[in-house]
C-alpha cells in the first residue's frame, strides 16, 4: 500500500466533480487500499475522498468508529454514495487534509439516509447521524468539488486558524 499525495487548496483540480465508478475489479480495491493508508497517515483523519488525492471518481471512505459515544457504522467504503433525504440542520467545526491550516463552522444536516456501493458494487443503505453524517456529507462534498469553505456562512465569523501542536517527546 502506497501514501499517496493530498491535493491541498487553492489548487483547482479540488472544484473538479468526479465521475461514477463502474469497473469494480482489483484495480479499483488497490486504489482504495492506497486511500485508505492515506487517510491513516493523516492526523486524525475520520474520512477523505479520492479527488483529495487526485483521482476525480465518486469513491470516499469514512470511520468515525475512533471517536467515543458516536454512533457509527464503522469502517464504510462509499462507491457512488448518494445522500436521498437529510433532516436537522446543525451548525459544527469541521477540518480537511485539503485545507490543512484552518477550520471553519459549518452548517449541514443532523440525520441523513445515504445510498452507495462497496468495493464489488453491492448496494447499501445506511441511516446517519451526528458526527458521522457530518463526515459523510464532508466526503461527498469533494466528489462535487465543493470544500467545507464554500459553506461557511461568513469567512470572517467562521473560519478558524488551524492550532499547531507541538511534539512535547522532544
Amino acid at each position: 500500500m502506497t501514501v499517496l499525495q493530498i491535493i491541498t487548496y487553492p489548487d483547482e483540480r479540488l472544484k473538479q466533480e468526479s465521475e461514477p465508478v463502474r469497473d469494480f475489479d482489483d484495480s479499483l480495491r488497490a486504489f482504495i487500499a492506497d486511500l485508505d493508508e492515506t487517510m491513516h497517515a493523516g492526523p486524525g483523519g475520520v474520512g477523505i475522498a479520492a479527488p483529495q488525492v487526485g483521482h476525480f471518481r465518486r469513491i470516499v471512505i469514512v470511520d468515525v468508529s475512533g471517536r467515543k459515544n458516536t454512533p457509527n457504522h464503522g469502517h464504510l467504503v462509499l462507491i457512488n454514495p448518494d445522500i436521498t433525504e437529510w433532516e436537522g440542520m446543525k451548525a459544527g467545526r469541521e477540518g480537511c487534509m485539503s485545507v490543512p491550516d484552518f477550520t471553519g463552522k459549518v452548517i449541514r444536516a443532523e440525520r441523513i439516509h445515504l445510498k452507495a456501493q462497496d468495493e464489488n458494487g453491492e448496494w447499501h443503505e445506511y441511516d446517519m447521524e451526528g458526527f458521522e453524517a457530518r463526515a459523510v456529507q464532508h466526503e461527498v462534498d469533494h466528489l462535487n468539488g465543493m470544500l467545507f469553505l464554500d459553506r461557511l456562512v461568513s469567512r470572517r465569523h467562521d473560519l478558524f486558524k488551524r492550532k499547531v501542536y507541538q511534539d512535547k517527546s522532544k
